[in-house]
């Protein structure tokens, strides 16, 4: 069975970018794990309460097929974050699949995975992935090897869509 952690900001994760790709994954047999900076429950944006199953510094990327960033206006908290780096790095070295929704994307472009990537984001963000080096294309979803970038809520199903194909290949 394949694996995916979702790493969510534990306030202000963006709710269906987070629960409607969940949700396909699972109805696809993929487990998935939710990671964040404490195990309390953690309040989305629009009022969603998730308990997450990990915490984010005890990720060991080789349980995982795929490392997944939600966005919503806490995702900023991941920015520049070494262990957040770190991890996408190693997953991105390793061939694993590497993804972002919303501001979540800019983790990934400041991480420096994204660079000559094609890649999307919440537009209001578009110039932080240029400036890291990314291919900023604006669509809903886009997908360029194993990197899955979504630009916010009204993608979050195709996001899940695509993540699910994904990791079926």
């Amino acid at each position: 069975m394949k694996k995916a952690v979702m790493i969510i900001p534990h306030a202000g994760f963006r709710d269906e970018e987070l629960l409607e790709p969940k949700g396909i994954l699972e109805k696809n047999n993929i487990e998935v794990k939710v990671a964040s900076t404490a195990l309390t429950p953690a309040r989305g944006k629009l009022g969603a309460v998730v308990k997450p199953d990990i915490l984010f510094k005890d990720i060991v990327l080789v349980n995982f097929d795929a490392i997944i960033f939600i966005g919503g206006p806490g995702s900023v908290g991941y920015w520049d974050d070494p262990l957040a780096h770190k991890l996408l790095k190693e997953a991105a070295s390793s061939g694993k699949i590497v993804a972002g929704i919303c501001s979540a994307a800019v983790t990934l472009a400041k991480s420096g995975v994204l660079k000559e990537k094609r890649a999307t984001v919440f537009p209001g963000d578009s110039k932080e992935i240029i400036d890291n080096g990314a291919n900023y294309t604006g669509n809903p979803v886009e997908k360029d090897g194993n990197f899955i970038t979504a630009s916010g809520p009204i993608a979050a199903g195709a996001f899940g869509e695509e993540l699910a194909k994904a990791l079926k290949e």
